[in-house]
């Protein structure tokens, strides 16, 4: 089952590799993959990723998986441009991969000096996912990775989170941490409450980043799996 979307349309595609050649590619295509990635018929802003060992939420970076986000005009166009091109390329290369659909329903922030997604108005039910980006001061990496492991220890054992993993453009400086819950209440009592709401106080006291985006989204549809199914399968999410 889809959600019918008419406004702006957000992938999140995940890719994992096997063979150190095939990691050796992805990771080479961090750099090399840019201007194709430009000329991709329909995509607006896009950002390629890298992630973190276990989770995504540690400062050593996973070099098995892989990540791409970009904006579409509709839901058809990402639908179609995601199949083929660069991300064929990806898919054709990893031994597993999966597409997430997303409709942003509300955004503050900046990436990279833009504001990458165009909120729609529309009540949220149900599912939701959250994406956060930001850029840690150089002088604050002590202090940000110092927190992390009590955050991703946190989010780990929650029962109620569908799908987390923590991306990001360069290793340490830029990161993005990506989740799916059953509804928002679920994801607002993990946000306000132990290592996350600590670290959110400090962030705003001591300010540790010199950049910061909140997305929220409803999921639209999937494509794929991870970890042998897709994480939306055992819920009703679609």
């Amino acid at each position: 089952m889809t959600t019918p979307v008419t406004t702006q349309v957000v992938s999140l595609s995940f890719y994992r590799f096997g063979t150190v050649p095939a990691r050796a590619w992805a990771f080479f295509m961090m750099g090399l993959a840019r201007d194709a990635m430009s000329r991709t018929p329909g995509i607006g802003f896009w950002k390629l990723c890298g992630s973190g060992t276990g989770e995504g939420f540690t400062p050593k970076p996973n070099l098995s998986v892989y990540a791409i986000l970009a904006t579409w005009p509709d839901a058809e166009t990402a639908q179609r441009e995601t199949e083929r091109g660069m991300f064929a390329r990806y898919r054709n290369r990893s031994v597993e991969d999966w597409t997430v659909y997303l409709a942003p329903t509300s955004a503050r922030g900046a990436w990279a000096g833009v504001a990458p997604f165009v909120p729609r108005n529309a009540p949220v039910k149900g599912p939701i996912a959250a994406l956060t980006r930001a850029s840690v001061r150089p002088g604050m990496l002590r202090n940000f990775w110092r927190r992390v492991p009590n955050i991703s220890a946190v989010i780990g054992k929650d029962p109620s989170v569908l799908f987390k993993l923590g991306i990001g453009e360069k290793p340490w400086l830029h990161q993005v941490t990506f989740s799916i819950w059953p509804d928002a209440a679920a994801m607002n009592r993990f946000a306000r409450t132990g290592p996350h709401a600590e670290a959110i106080s400090a962030v705003r006291k001591d300010g540790w980043f010199s950049e910061e985006l909140y997305a929220r989204f409803v999921l639209v549809s999937d494509r794929g799996t991870w970890g042998g199914t897709s994480p939306l399968d055992t819920k009703e999410t679609l």
